[in-house]
């Protein structure tokens, strides 16, 4: 990958993870994070192609969780265990957006995950996104909250039509 967006992708996912999270114990915790973690990645690499755009969002930022707080109910609420709040600026609104839509509808998922390697972040990485595409019961009752579309919704909806216009046949990766 030519560009980091390591910053934007762990806070975007820590955001999800927040918002929504785990059912069960430590390993459900674990499971629970990878599978947003992977929505956020393919998310990121969708909206941020090239290396140009990555550098971009690096220097101006990606915008912050204010808006999805607020359309999660969330927003006014202290932080967790007295968690410091300035990863809470990484968080891109339409990448969690997006990473909602993946989430809760795998045959989009397998289609953006197909469309990255039309993008510099997959140039000579094997992409395998398995917990994402093909989720197993175990990764399902983990997620069970991060995959609920009713929950989902009001963050998948928010840049829903933008994420099918991106992943539309023939459709330049730009963002």
């Amino acid at each position: 990958m030519h560009a980091d967006l390591s910053p934007l992708i762990a806070a975007t996912a820590h955001w999800l993870t927040s918002a929504y999270p785990a059912c069960g114990g430590a390993l459900s915790s674990a499971l629970c994070e990878v599978q947003a973690r992977q929505a956020v990645t393919v998310a990121a690499w969708l909206r941020y192609p090239t290396a140009m755009d990555a550098a971009l969002v690096g220097m101006a930022g990606p915008g912050g969780a204010a808006r999805l707080d607020w359309v999660t109910g969330a927003d006014g609420a202290p932080a967790a265990d007295g968690d410091d709040d300035a990863w809470r600026s990484w968080v891109d609104e339409v990448v969690a957006s997006w990473a909602a839509c993946l989430l809760t509808d795998e045959e989009l998922a397998a289609q953006a995950v197909a469309a990255l390697l039309e993008g510099d972040h997959s140039a000579g990485l094997p992409l395998e996104f398995r917990r994402l595409v093909t989720p197993d019961d175990g990764d399902r009752r983990a997620a069970a909250l991060l995959r609920h579309p009713d929950l989902l919704a009001p963050v998948a909806e928010l840049h829903h039509a933008q994420l099918l216009d991106v992943l539309r046949p023939g459709q330049a990766l730009i963002a």
